[in-house]
């Protein structure tokens, strides 16, 4: 462990300098990197005879679950009527993984572990917008140490599926639509019901889950915490994972591209809020 909860200053909350727009994704992120248990054991179904590796997935499990003991003691004391472990169980009970899966679905191992590295990509980036957007001291803290986190463990599932490269033979074409394809997913139910448990399931005035809705919503929230150099360095890691030149031409368009249709969809979810 790189650090623990014992290391953050909580001392240094200053609610003066909470957001509501913060507030609300850091309650999502919460949900989302304690639920690592469910993670960890499709992984270990996945790679069920790699000791190795098993064992990086269960240290990886423990940093992920630490990631949201910490946004979870942060977001009730920004917000007193948030009950983390209240809403974590809500999170479980309306969102599970295929744990009885014993194979990957990416098609083979070298394709789950890029799809890994994309997943790592995204929290990363996340963080670190989360850092640069927010003044709040110790939220600015934590998710410092979390996106340092997050690129340790893209590295660590690049080394495995460097391992992986003589066994699964994929093509840069095939790595790349493995990558894409992990990206879009990020549009499932995991990010809408997270929102809806954190934010919505407790609420003084509840409504029913509505998946449009709380998607819309989070990410209207979360995209506004990004600036361009987030996407240029999550483009740059994902066509690493895809084995593509991750500062060539390519690189340089790919990001151009993301930075400006992520400030289309935001522009248009604003509209439409």
């Amino acid at each position: 462990m790189r650090w623990t909860l014992d290391d953050i200053p909580w001392d240094r909350f200053d609610p003066a300098k909470v957001t509501p727009d913060l507030l609300a994704v850091a309650k999502t992120a919460a949900l989302v990197e304690a639920n690592s248990a469910d993670y960890v054991a499709y992984l270990n179904n996945i790679f069920h005879d790699d000791d190795d590796f098993k064992a990086v997935a269960c240290q990886w499990g423990v940093e992920e679950e630490q990631h949201g003991r910490a946004l979870g003691r942060w977001a009730e004391l920004a917000d007193p009527d948030f009950s983390f472990h209240k809403s974590l169980a809500e999170f479980r009970r309306g969102y599970r993984l295929p744990l009885d899966a014993n194979q990957s679905v990416r098609g083979s191992r070298l394709g789950e572990l890029i799809a890994r590295c994309v997943v790592e990509t995204g929290t990363s980036s996340f963080y670190s917008a989360i850092h640069d957007a927010c003044d709040e001291p110790v939220l600015k803290m934590i998710a410092k140490h979390i996106a340092t986190d997050e690129f340790f463990h893209y590295q660590l599932f690049e080394k495995h599926a460097k391992r992986y490269e003589t066994k699964d033979k994929l093509s840069r074409l095939s790595r790349l639509k493995i990558a894409l394809g992990r990206v879009r997913e990020a549009e499932d139910d995991e990010l809408a019901y997270a929102y809806y448990s954190a934010n919505v399931a407790f609420a003084k005035t509840p409504e029913k889950y509505d998946r449009g809705r709380c998607a819309a919503t989070y990410w209207r929230q979360a995209m506004g915490l990004y600036r361009e150099k987030h996407l240029q360095n999550a483009t740059r890691m994902i066509l690493r994972a895809a084995s593509l030149n991750a500062d060539g031409w390519l690189a340089a368009v790919a990001s151009k591209v993301s930075w400006t249709l992520l400030q289309r969809r935001q522009n248009r979810l604003s509209r439409a809020a």
